[in-house]
């Protein structure tokens, strides 16, 4: 029998970004206890705090090391997802980037019946927790009062601008905010840094209130199911050290477990769809069939090239850099390695542009876990922005410590590989002017051969890796593939929310960790109300 520990306010469920920001939040109430859970353990590893060196936390401690099941419109690939397993779960390994989307995404969300996350009614909730610290910012856009620092690649590579030059060649035009008054163009990105260093959900929000006596955070707690009492959400069941605990809630249960965990954490617990979980002996407390549905995730489609020049991220580990940084937090390990890039359309008729370019001063392929193919290098990935094709999360079995079956459904629809085929063909352009012209020497992928749509495809199929950003498992809305409403409490259940990407009813035009956050922000008012 599990032990009962202790009865909380609100009992949250995964120290990522969302779950940070909630407990902060939400223990802002010193009335108000908070019990903040999360599998991982802490984010003690130097190079959580170096932004460069973030692929060298995946496959490790602090990686849940997911990877898909084998995907039909990739050759039977089975790609790699990390997912961030430690305090501030994937803000502490992604690659820093802040892109809240385009106006039209949460527009869209709006008239799918989401009441109040229209594009105007989440700006507020963006600007609530930044701290807008960059001379290109649109003061009108952003905040300056919040926890979150949101700034500019403290030392970035001359290769980074001469991408947005040569860009600016090619015919797109500069931006300089893409958080702004629009989106569209190419320029450098803003980033959670705070003086050179990654600034994660634990930087921001969790570790400067944990002397709260009202807050009690957990590493190490993995929880196995929400209890319920009849429909009614009760608290949670959780293994630490070795033992069987129970944390009970007087007020509500809140999953932040993320798009992969959060619907794998429901269907064990009861809620999702029936039939599937009678394959796995769970106890159906709620038929809810959409847990785990409208799985949606951004891919990335590779163009390398050989650089003509030493300044690369392949050197940054050289002695005068290690001394840069650790001396002086500068040089080429505060970068974040995808430094600059760009909203394009590849379709006028468009309503927001539909590819993502993201521009590394340095050879990134395969997550960076690949040694480099050349002594320096240059990568762009392509990225559409709205994909057509749905997957889902299954379970492989009812054991809460077995992996979830992912299955993104890559390239189901095939408008997606051609939005990928003609944003790799506009990055050839891209180099074919301005400043690159003069620094390529040389395409390595998809490589000269590449030329046709079939061969650019083959080429896509075989290289693609994904952006990090699964979203839509507990899409919001009230049709019946719905598991949450517009305030995020779980359909049929009570006392149970989800707040974190799965709750995205569609991908947003760009990175998503900024838009979680949002999603949190606003959570945590209508918690607080």
């Amino acid at each position: 029998m599990p032990t009962r520990t202790a009865t909380y306010d609100y009992v949250v469920v995964g120290a990522g970004s969302a779950g940070c920001l909630l407990a902060n939040r939400l223990s802002a109430d010193p009335d108000t206890t908070v019990l903040l859970l999360e599998a991982g353990g802490p984010d003690e590893s130097r190079n959580v705090r170096i932004p460069a060196a973030f692929s060298k936390l995946f496959k490790s401690e602090y990686d849940w090391d997911y990877s898909t099941a084998p995907q039909e419109h990739m050759g039977g690939r089975e790609l790699y997802w990390p997912r961030g397993k430690t305090l501030g779960g994937s803000s502490a390994i992604n690659a820093m980037i802040y892109i809240r989307g385009h106006p039209h995404d949460y527009d869209t969300w709006a008239e799918r019946g989401n009441e109040g996350w229209g594009y105007d009614d989440v700006l507020p909730y963006f600007k609530r927790g930044e701290h807008a610290d960059s001379d290109r910012l649109e003061e009108e856009y952003h905040g300056n009062t919040g926890e979150l620092n949101v700034t500019d690649v403290r030392s970035p590579r001359p290769l980074s601008e001469a991408f947005v030059e040569s860009a600016a060649a090619a015919g797109y035009r500069r931006n300089d905010d893409f958080n702004g008054a629009r989106q569209a163009g190419v320029g450098p990105y803003h980033v959670t840094h705070e003086k050179g260093k990654r600034h994660s959900a634990a930087e921001a929000y969790l570790k400067p209130v944990l002397d709260r006596p009202n807050l009690t955070a957990h590493t190490g707690a993995h929880v196995t199911r929400v209890r319920f009492d009849g429909t009614a959400a009760t608290g949670v069941e959780y293994s630490r050290d070795g033992k069987r605990l129970v944390a009970d809630a007087a007020e509500e249960v809140v999953l932040s477990a993320g798009a992969v965990d959060t619907p794998q954490l429901l269907m064990l617990s009861g809620v999702g769809d029936a039939d599937h979980l009678a394959e796995h002996d769970v106890e159906v407390v709620n038929d809810l069939p959409g847990v785990g549905k409208n799985l949606q995730d951004h891919l990335f489609s590779f163009a390398l090239f050989e650089a003509d020049t030493e300044d690369t991220l392949e050197n940054a580990e050289r002695l005068r850099n290690l001394a840069k940084y650790f001396l002086l937090k500068r040089g080429p390990l505060t970068s974040n390695v995808a430094e600059a890039g760009g909203f394009v359309r590849t379709d006028e008729d468009e309503p927001a542009p539909d590819v993502q370019f993201h521009f590394a001063p340095g050879y990134f392929f395969n997550h960076g876990l690949d040694e480099p193919e050349v002594d320096n290098g240059f990568s762009v990935g392509v990225t559409q922005l709205r994909p057509e094709s749905r997957g889902e999360i299954r379970l492989s079995s009812g054991d809460p410590l077995a992996d979830p079956v992912i299955d993104p459904n890559y390239f189901d629809a095939d408008r997606d590989m051609e939005v990928h085929i003609e944003g790799v063909r506009a990055v050839r352009d891209i180099v074919e002017h301005g400043p690159l012209a003069d620094l390529n020497a040389g395409e390595i992928k998809p490589g000269p051969d590449a030329q046709s749509d079939e061969e650019l495809a083959e080429a896509i199929r075989e290289g693609a890796e994904t952006v990090y950003h699964p979203v839509g498992t507990c899409m919001m809305g009230d049709g019946d593939d719905a598991v949450v409403d517009d305030r995020l409490r779980v359909h049929g259940v009570e006392n149970l929310r989800v707040v974190d990407a799965s709750v995205m009813p569609t991908l947003t035009g760009g990175n998503t960790n900024a838009p979680t956050y949002a999603i949190a922000e606003k959570a945590a008012a209508m918690l607080r109300d």
